[in-house]
């Protein structure tokens, strides 16, 4: 018998609440190197589940695995977030304690929300799109984004913030998070692109239009500038630079990005030194034609742009947040407009991309000269 689309991924989420009470319990005695060693071979477990019961719908895509043994740890995060912001009890108390107590954190209950989420429902979506044989780029690249940002800040936050004294093995267990994505993502990448909507004709129409001929373009220049200045400003802020208006900034609007954890430190610092210079790669994808890499970067850096500032935003303003690195509320709502603006000029990008690729494809060759045309 065919099972549903994406029925596999729904009955391991349907166990993961059961099993985590289950492990919880189990390990408890056992302490923080039997954790991590329990948590490997439950992944091994749910792989080999995955095996059984996808049959032959992942034959001819591997990822099938990877999605839908991340959509069972999403369950489990969102577990986690849930536990700790007192819906349920019960169920991960050990684990925190003993293995990952970073996830105590703002920040890392914000990151279990997300993943619990949007990768949940990212991860059903590509799962049933792979059963039907559909395609699932444009998804598969957004998510791409989200998680590969994540854990680059995720990551270097727990060796250098606070809870870098206790960093215990069942740390490693982060690890399929970065290496599967980045295998995930040459997949993704060397997939078919969807065939242009846009004829030859259509596409040297919209190259041959100036700047001053494509008002949204402009707009989202606009957009991108004051988007790379904000991003450069709060670099300067998180690097301690001695302006007034930086030290201003730090303790009346964003207080939180001197939280000790480091997390806010280190989602800047990626701001800084590889969104600054996309944005400048941006407006010249803009300004010129046939930038071809714009629709799929677009993607990726729309999904990571979400899951940072979400993260970010919620983690600054979440009670778990010590009162003096929480944002004041009188600067409240400025803060989270400007976190808001700065996330939506990514995602319109990418709608733009996505909506009107004829700008971003190859250069359409002119016509030939009349004496060659007669030849």
């Amino acid at each position: 018998m065919r099972l549903p689309p994406g029925a596999p991924a729904l009955a391991l989420s349907a166990l993961a609440l059961p099993l985590a009470a289950v492990l919880d319990g189990a390990a408890g005695p056992a302490g923080p190197a039997a954790l991590a060693v329990t948590g490997v071979l439950v992944l091994l477990a749910v792989l080999c589940v995955v095996f059984v019961l996808g049959g032959g719908s992942a034959s001819h895509d591997p990822l099938y695995y990877v999605f839908t043994m991340f959509s069972f740890t999403s369950v489990i995060d969102l577990i986690i977030s849930l536990e700790q912001d007192g819906y349920i009890q019960g169920y991960m108390e050990f684990y925190l304690t003993e293995g990952e107590p970073y996830l105590r954190t703002a920040y890392g209950i914000m990151i279990c929300y997300w993943d619990g989420v949007i990768h949940y429902l990212l991860y059903l979506a590509m799962v049933a799109a792979i059963d039907q044989r559909k395609s699932y780029r444009s998804l598969g690249l957004y998510w791409l984004g989200s998680i590969m940002m994540s854990i680059i800040v995720f990551l270097p936050g727990n060796l250098i913030g606070k809870y870098s004294s206790e960093i215990r093995p069942a740390f490693l267990l982060n690890l399929p998070y970065l290496l599967l994505p980045i295998w995930a993502g040459q997949r993704l990448f060397q997939q078919p692109k969807p065939l242009p909507c846009c004829t030859a004709d259509k596409v040297a129409e919209e190259q041959r239009k100036g700047l001053h001929q494509r008002p949204l373009d402009l707009g989202l220049i606009l957009l991108l500038l004051m988007a790379g200045a904000f991003t450069l400003f709060r670099g300067l802020v998180v690097l301690d630079c001695p302006s007034e208006s930086c030290f201003n900034y730090m303790y009346q609007y964003e207080p939180y990005l001197r939280d000790p954890v480091a997390y806010p430190k280190v989602q800047m610092l990626v701001y800084t030194f590889y969104f600054l210079p996309y944005f400048g790669l941006c407006i010249y994808g803009l300004v010129w034609p046939g930038c071809t890499w714009m629709p799929d970067w677009a993607l990726v850096f729309a999904g990571a742009t979400a899951q940072a500032q979400f993260s970010h935003v919620g983690a600054s303003l979440h009670q778990r947040t010590p009162y003096p690195y929480r944002t004041p509320e009188e600067a409240w709502w400025s803060v989270v407009l400007a976190n808001s603006l700065y996330a939506l000029g990514p995602h319109l990008l990418a709608y733009r991309c996505l909506r009107s690729p004829g700008f971003f494809q190859p250069p359409v060759p002119g016509p030939l000269p009349t004496d060659k045309k007669r030849q």
